[in-house]
């Protein structure tokens, strides 16, 4: 009897037991459940439309983000905020086309950084800061010189480690880095000395945010580097490739004197080495935030978003015709063409997002900011030019369309373009002709803008014409042509 009395009475202490355990994982469960998706976008810098090989690139092999694009949605028609850095990345933080955004065009401020976005700029980091979020950024910044009122400790996000300036981004070998307020020497680069690879550097920097944020809700903003000129990369990787892309052709830069490190590109033997070897570095890294997500055990919450700032550059021994980096797109960096303006742009997040999908929805950075204000329940700003392409993503609801996209280069002689539908208009040293024809083209039947059809569709071009007037407004600081 007195043993039956205490087998009884273990077996009720143990259903008291798992029945606290079952509470405890319920209500862990629930927290998950509860807590607000993290979101992480990698911006790539001057990849273009065909650079990976989930969008057709056949030289080069990127496994890591492919995957990404199997796991997710792969946008075909998404375009970036305009053709060159800062003023794109500027689109992308305000919800803002060029014609309205604060920053656009590279304006340098000495002895290093750019125009700052106003302290009245409001940047998704801040948006996304109000909602409970940690934010942080992770690589090349571009909108406000150290200490302004663009810093990016100033535009929301609680950390940064990166190059503030984007000129000084243009050196792979750099001597310091910043962190926050916080110059960080690097005595490995010092002189001639290239002891520490600042993406690598920046990389496991990203991968000690995400461990340290684990636990809460965070935004990572991961403005990579590469594949921007310079065409460096370590000896290391760059002997996976050396010999793989001949013909090599020399590319002659600053490699000694005042300049050196400071804005210039470094010579380089061999550039389709290290072009490839660069790609090969930044698809790793990619794979390497995935792993680090599912080690941390928030894969399945959070949703990862892949593009990049404009399309392929020109500079420092680049060769992007030898690797089709277009696609079948017209254009470079700094062209409004397809090819400087239409990039990648893929969206995975697990049990949300169907895996494997592919959107042809017309789609541009400003439209990040309305996008994950839905997602995560915040209030956008009334005056953005963006609209959220989550219904597309998560296959729910009806998915609101651009009545028209604009984008404006102040460099070159000044160009416009617009998207409206399926017709593209383009003009060209806008500056000094500013009532000169538009440039058109049908993107459905003529991706590669090779048949300018203007003189066929006069009332598409009146049209066009029309939408300029009203597109943008004066800026006191970018100024541009002549107001239409």
């Amino acid at each position: 009897m007195l043993f039956l009395k205490k087998f009884q009475a273990g077996i009720f202490a143990m259903a008291v037991l798992f029945s606290l355990f079952s509470c405890v994982a319920d209500q862990e469960e629930s927290a998950s459940t509860n807590q607000k998706p993290n979101i992480i976008f990698i911006l790539a810098d001057d990849l273009g439309y065909g650079d990976l090989s989930c969008y057709g690139q056949q030289h080069l092999n990127t496994p890591n983000i492919d995957k990404l694009a199997a796991e997710g949605l792969r946008f075909t028609q998404h375009y970036a905020g305009t053709t060159v850095c800062a003023p794109s990345r500027s689109a992308l933080m305000t919800g803002l086309h060029t014609g309205h955004t604060f920053i656009r065009g590279n304006k340098e401020v000495q002895p290093e950084g750019q125009w700052p976005l106003p302290d009245s700029a409001y940047t998704l980091a801040e948006m996304l800061k109000a909602q409970g979020y940690i934010t942080g950024a992770f690589g090349k910044w571009g909108l406000g010189y150290p200490g302004s009122e663009g810093d990016p400790n100033r535009q929301g996000f609680d950390e940064f480690l990166g190059y503030n300036c984007q000129r000084l981004a243009h050196n792979y070998y750099p001597r310091y880095l910043w962190h926050n307020q916080t110059q960080v020497h690097l005595p490995q680069n010092s002189g001639k000395l290239t002891g520490m690879y600042a993406p690598d550097y920046i990389h496991r920097k990203t991968l000690e945010f995400i461990e340290k944020n684990k636990d809460t809700s965070f935004f990572l903003y991961v403005p990579h580097v590469i594949p921007h000129a310079e065409l460096v990369a370590p000896d290391s990787v760059m002997d996976l490739f050396r010999g793989k892309f001949l013909p090599e052709t020399p590319f002659a830069g600053t490699d000694d004197g005042e300049n050196y490190r400071n804005g210039p590109y470094s010579s380089q033997s061999e550039p389709h080495a290290a072009f490839a070897a660069m790609i090969y570095l930044l698809d790793k890294q990619v794979g390497q935030i995935m792993d680090k997500l599912k080690e941390a055990g928030i894969d399945d919450n959070t949703i990862v978003i892949f593009s990049s700032d404009n399309g392929p550059h020109l500079e420092a021994g680049a060769d992007p015709d030898y690797f089709d980096s277009n696609g079948p797109l017209k254009g470079y960096k700094r062209d409004l063409y397809e090819g400087g303006i239409r990039v990648p742009a893929i969206a995975r997040w697990p049990g949300k997002i169907s895996p494997g999908t592919t959107t042809d929805h017309v789609s541009a950075f400003w439209d990040l900011m309305p996008t994950l204000a839905e997602l995560t329940g915040a209030t956008a700003p009334d005056n953005l030019d963006g609209v959220s392409w989550l219904p597309t993503a998560l296959n729910s609801g009806n998915q609101a369309e651009h009545p028209y996209l604009y984008w404006e280069f102040h460099e070159k002689g000044g160009r416009v373009a617009i998207r409206k539908g399926k017709w593209k208009a383009v003009k060209y040293d806008y500056n000094s002709s500013p009532n000169a024809p538009f440039e058109l083209y049908d993107l459905s039947q003529d991706v590669g803008e090779t048949q300018n059809v203007a003189t066929q569709f006069p009332e598409i071009l009146t049209e066009m014409e029309q939408i300029l007037r009203t597109a943008r407004t004066n800026s006191p600081v970018f100024t541009f042509g002549s107001n239409p």
